[in-house]
């Protein structure tokens, strides 16, 4: 198939390139907005960014308005300010919740577009002010895509923005950033990029450039979970993280996801559930139906994560990455069913219809229409 693929930012990856902030945003005026999370003054991250743009005579005005549940009309507060103070960017300086939202205010902060004219499906106007992403977590699968998934106030269903072209202008990884979680949580983080990579990897939109990426993308997760699982302190979980994460954005940036990722999103902006909680829960229901829909991408898999296929059959190669995931799951203790956050099996009905209306699970492998959706839901619940 053809391959229609464009990276717009420049791309800064590597241990302090932070640092950098300053020599870019200057690039673009002389004031922007850093739109932000709380929780990251306790490491004093937000401070030394600001101390970084102005050190290179970049004026930074903090929004850090941005609630754990936040919705798509946070946005319309960070970007008024933005308009209000004439900044020439905005920075989204935080995590998965932080980059839509930052995202969407650069969207809107020169268009007459209003929040709920994009959710519902206007797509935005080329005004725009330039969007830089310095993400606190490796786990966005939308980083380098023309899309992004944001909460909808009116009913909290997620929905997916379209992105104007050239609307980030650059991305800085920096594995100096990364979240300090408990084990626990940060070997669900593992699972959640592992969920986005494999689903990537077997969509009907993937090709030989995004199997390249995923493929070590998925390697770099497998490692990571050995290493909690194992209590290995060998492996650089930070720098495997940090480069799984960019390796997966790039490669489903070219391919897509799938409704794994789009029910851990919903369950995420629906109920006080971590999105990568909700993923890990989700896998094993996800790698099952795999199986049959793409037995030999997942012998494949296998194979990267070191499983024993030597003269197994595909069947039997594909089964085991299900059985390694779940034994890894049981290793670590973490969530398996989604009875354990205390919702109720009821309420999730709108949560599979919303994931199942995401535009990129046309792209799974298999048809998925909502009953479907629900379906997984059950099973994991």
């Amino acid at each position: 198939m053809d391959i229609s693929f464009r990276l717009d930012p420049e791309v800064l990856i590597g241990l302090d390139t932070i640092n950098r902030a300053g020599m870019i945003c200057s690039g673009y005026g002389g004031r922007v907005l850093i739109t932000t999370e709380p929780v990251l003054y306790e490491n004093r991250g937000i401070e030394r960014l600001k101390t970084i743009l102005e050190d290179s005579g970049v004026e930074a005005i903090i929004f850090d308005e941005i609630p754990a549940q936040a919705t798509a009309d946070v946005a319309e507060a960070a970007a008024s300010l933005a308009r209000g103070a004439r900044c020439s960017a905005i920075i989204g300086f935080g995590g998965l919740k932080t980059q839509s939202i930052s995202r969407l205010a650069a969207i809107i902060a020169h268009s007459n577009l209003e929040i709920f004219e994009l959710l519902d499906g206007r797509k935005p106007e080329g005004n725009f002010i330039p969007f830089i992403s310095i993400p606190t977590t490796g786990r966005d699968p939308f980083l380098f895509a023309g899309y992004f998934v944001t909460v909808d106030p009116r009913d909290r269903s997620v929905k997916c923005i379209k992105s104007p072209p050239r609307l980030c202008a650059a991305a800085i990884i920096d594995s100096s950033l990364s979240e300090s979680l408990s084990d626990k949580f940060s070997a669900t983080t593992a699972f959640d990029g592992f969920c986005v990579a494999i689903e990537s990897y077997c969509s009907s939109k993937s090709s030989f450039l995004s199997d390249a990426m995923l493929e070590q993308a998925i390697y770099i997760y497998s490692q990571m979970m050995t290493s909690y699982a194992e209590n290995q302190t060998s492996f650089d979980l930070i720098g495997g993280s940090t480069n799984a994460g960019f390796l997966m954005a790039l490669g489903a940036s070219v391919s897509a996801p799938g409704i794994g990722t789009a029910l851990a999103y919903a369950l995420n902006g629906r109920f006080p559930v971590a999105k990568s909680w909700a993923s890990t829960v989700l896998l094993p229901y996800i790698l099952e139906k795999l199986i049959v829909a793409r037995p030999e991408k997942l012998a494949r898999i296998a194979g990267i994560m070191g499983e024993p296929v030597e003269g197994a059959s595909i069947a039997d190669s594909a089964a085991m990455v299900v059985d390694t995931i779940r034994r890894r799951m049981g290793v670590l203790k973490v969530p398996a069913r989604l009875k354990e956050f205390n919702l109720s099996l009821d309420r999730l009905v709108p949560v599979a219809e919303s994931a199942r209306a995401l535009e990129f699970v046309a792209f799974s492998p298999w048809t998925v229409a909502a009953e479907d959706a629900f379906d997984l839901l059950k099973q994991a619940f």
